[in-house]
């Protein structure tokens, strides 16, 4: 799972909710032909994007490559259930990726073009949005 090594700070805070802008950066294609696009905001935790690599590499028979275009970075915490209120903020439970529309989450290239885009849409299927193929 994807895990950073070291942060700078082990707990953010946790930022407003930017679900109507677009992503400017990590839009296009840079590594491979074919590309799975988000078209909705949502945060990515590690296990969805496991989930989604291993449907890739699996349907692909592991032929060609595949690149991950996010990594999971942002710590959530959580308290522990019925806990009262006061006593801080919990511990990290887990981290995410912020992904707003636009964003390239998967490249693949080195297999035929059918069977890349039916992996990533099987793939599109493990995320908790909106996606869509797209190729050179």
């Amino acid at each position: 799972m994807l895990v950073p090594k070291k942060v700078k700070h082990r707990k953010w805070q946790k930022g407003r909710s930017l679900g109507r802008l677009v992503e400017t950066r990590g839009t296009k294609l840079s590594f491979g032909s074919f590309g799975l696009k988000a078209e909705t905001a949502a945060w990515v935790n590690s296990r969805q994007i496991e989930a989604a690599r291993r449907t890739i590499s699996n349907f692909i028979k592991r032929e060609g490559k595949v690149w991950i275009r996010i990594f999971p970075d942002k710590p959530i915490t959580k308290r522990p259930p019925e806990i009262t209120m006061g006593g801080g903020k919990g511990s990290v439970d887990h981290y995410v990726f912020p992904v707003k529309p636009g964003r390239v989450l998967f490249e693949m290239d080195g297999v035929k073009p059918e069977i890349a885009k039916e992996a990533l849409r099987l793939a599109g299927h493990k995320l908790p949005l909106r996606t869509r193929v797209i190729s050179k």
